[in-house]
């Protein structure tokens, strides 16, 4: 696919790439320059390691929108019919 740049620096990324790629509005992305490419992928959440018990637990340091039983089961019919399609 193919995408242009304007004056400021912007670039829409296609939305099927968004899709496939699980971008967000909002998202924080890390972009850096490798091997003469521009490489662009989600950045990761900033997490703290907290001992619960006898277990060592990822906490995130920021505030996260809570995980709800409709995403999981939207993301879990999206695997499914990526695995049925092969893609």
């Amino acid at each position: 696919m193919r995408a242009s740049m304007d004056a400021a620096g912007r670039l829409v990324i296609p939305s099927e790439i968004r899709r496939q790629a699980g971008l967000r509005p909002g998202m924080a992305l890390d972009v850096r320059w490798h091997d003469g490419r521009i490489e662009i992928e989600p950045g990761t959440l900033p997490v703290e390691l907290v001992r619960k018990g006898r277990l060592l637990v990822a906490v995130p340091r920021t505030e996260i929108e809570q995980l709800t039983t409709e995403t999981v089961e939207e993301t879990r019919r999206e695997l499914a019919r990526e695995r049925a399609t092969g893609n």
